[in-house]
C-alpha cells in the first residue's frame, strides 16, 4: 500500500496491516494557508482604518494603486521564490532590473518595429546573468549570498560608469505594458498573475520543479536519490534573473526610458521579504508561489493604506519591518510545534526490524531516504 502526502502509513500493533493516520490541518496546509488569512485580515483592517479618515480603500484609484504596486514586486518575488526553494538567494535582481531598462530602451530606440528585438535582448541578457550566477554557485562553490552580491556590484559598477542618466527611448506602443488597464486591473498585474500560475505549475507538474524542492530540502539526499543538484539551482537562477528582466521591462515602459536609479530602491530585499512573508522557508525545501503572491499583496496593501493615512515614510518602513519579523517568528513557532507533536510510533509498539522497516539502518537506501523512510 502506498502512502499519500496527507495520509502517512504507520504500522498497527500487530504489524499485520497498515492504517493511515490523519495529519493535522496545520500540517496539510503548511505555511501558505495563514498568509492568505492574514491578507484578508489586513484588507479588512486597512479598509476600516481608511474609512475612519473618510476614504475608501477599494475605490478605483486606491485599487489601481495597490495592484500597480504589486505587479513590479510580484515579478521579482516570484523569481526569488524559485531560488530560495533551492536553498539559494539572489541579491542581484534589483541591478538586473536596472540593466534591463537600459537594454530595452537602447535596443528599442523609440522604434515600434524594434519592440520584439528589444524584449528578446532584455530577457536574453537577464537570463545570461542568471546562468552566470547559477554556474558560479554550483561549479565554483561560491556562497549564493556572495556570488549574487558580487554580480550585483559588477552590474552597478558598469551602469554607474557608462550611464550617468536616462538612456534610450521606449516607443509609445510599449508604454501600454506599464499603463494599460482592463477595468481596474492593470495589464502588468494580469501578466504577473499569469506568470505566477505558470511558475506554480512548473514547480508542481515538472520534474525540475520537484527537484528544486528536493535539493532545497536536502541536497545530499537528493544527490543520493539520483538528482543532479546543480541543474535545479542553475535553472532557478536563470528563471529568477529572467523575471527580473520582466520587471525591468515594466519599469522601462513606465519611465519611457532606461533608468539606472532604480537599482538603489532595494527591490531585492523587498522581494525576499515578500517571499518569507508568504511562508517560503528561507533555508529551502518548503513554500510556494501562491504564498509569495499573497505576501506581495500584503506589502502592497500596507503601502497603499499607509499612503492614504499619510503615515511618515520612516515610520512606514519600521512598521513593515515589524510585520515581516512577526510573520517569520509565527512560521518558526508553527514549525517547532509541528515537530514537537510528531508521532513516531502511534501504535505504542516497537518499530519493525525487518528489511525495509523505518527502524532498520540496513534498509537506508537512497530510495527509502528520498521517500522519508529513514527519518
Amino acid at each position: 500500500m502506498t502512502s499519500s502526502p496527507t495520509s502517512p502509513i504507520t504500522p498497527t500493533p500487530s504489524g499485520s496491516r497498515l492504517l493511515p493516520v490523519a495529519r493535522p490541518l496545520s500540517v496539510r496546509i503548511g505555511a501558505v494557508g495563514p498568509v492568505h488569512v492574514a491578507l484578508v485580515v489586513i484588507l479588512v483592517v486597512g479598509a476600516v482604518l481608511v474609512a475612519t479618515q473618510g476614504a475608501n480603500l477599494f475605490s478605483t484609484a486606491n485599487t489601481v494603486d495597490l495592484l500597480t504596486r504589486s505587479s513590479l514586486l510580484g515579478f521579482l518575488a516570484i523569481g526569488q521564490t524559485l531560488v530560495i526553494l533551492c536553498r539559494s538567494l539572489d541579491l542581484s535582481v534589483g541591478h538586473v532590473a536596472a540593466l534591463s531598462t537600459i537594454v530595452a530602451a537602447t535596443v528599442m530606440a523609440g522604434d515600434p518595429a524594434r519592440i520584439l528585438p528589444g524584449v528578446a535582448a532584455t530577457l536574453g541578457v537577464a537570463a545570461l546573468i542568471g546562468l552566470a550566477n547559477g554556474l558560479i554557485i554550483t561549479r565554483l562553490r561560491v556562497n549564493p549570498f556572495i556570488a549574487t552580491l558580487g554580480m550585483g556590484l559588477i552590474i552597478k559598477g558598469y551602469l554607474d560608469t557608462r550611464y550617468q542618466g536616462p538612456a534610450g527611448d521606449i516607443p509609445m506602443a510599449f508604454h501600454m505594458f506599464g499603463y494599460t488597464r482592463i477595468g481596474v486591473l492593470p495589464l502588468s498585474t494580469i501578466v504577473m498573475v499569469v506568470l505566477a500560475v505558470a511558475a506554480a505549475l512548473f514547480l508542481h507538474r515538472t520534474r525540475t520543479g520537484h527537484h528544486m524542492y528536493a535539493v532545497g530540502g536536502d541536497a545530499e539526499v537528493a544527490r543520493l536519490s539520483g538528482v543532479r543538484a546543480g541543474i535545479p539551482v542553475v535553472t532557478a537562477h536563470v528563471l529568477c534573473s529572467t523575471m527580473a528582466g520582466v520587471a525591468g521591462l515594466l519599469l522601462a515602459a513606465r519611465f519611457g526610458t532606461g533608468n539606472t536609479l532604480v537599482q538603489g530602491n532595494g527591490y531585492e530585499l523587498e522581494a525576499i521579504a515578500a517571499v518569507v512573508l508568504g511562508g517560503t522557508y528561507l533555508f529551502g525545501g518548503r513554500g510556494g508561489v501562491s504564498g509569495t503572491v499573497a505576501g506581495v499583496f500584503i506589502l502592497a496593501t500596507l503601502d497603499t493604506v499607509f499612503n492614504v493615512l499619510g503615515v511618515d515614510p520612516f515610520v512606514k518602513e519600521v512598521l513593515r519591518g515589524v510585520i515581516v519579523i512577526a510573520a517569520v517568528a509565527f512560521y518558526a513557532r508553527g514549525q517547532n510545534l509541528r515537530a514537537s507533536v510528531r508521532v513516531r510510533f502511534p501504535s505504542g509498539g516497537e518499530p519493525r526490524k525487518g528489511r525495509g522497516a523505518p527502524g532498520n539502518p540496513e534498509s537506508q537506501t537512497p530510495e527509502t531516504v528520498s521517500r522519508g523512510g529513514g527519518r
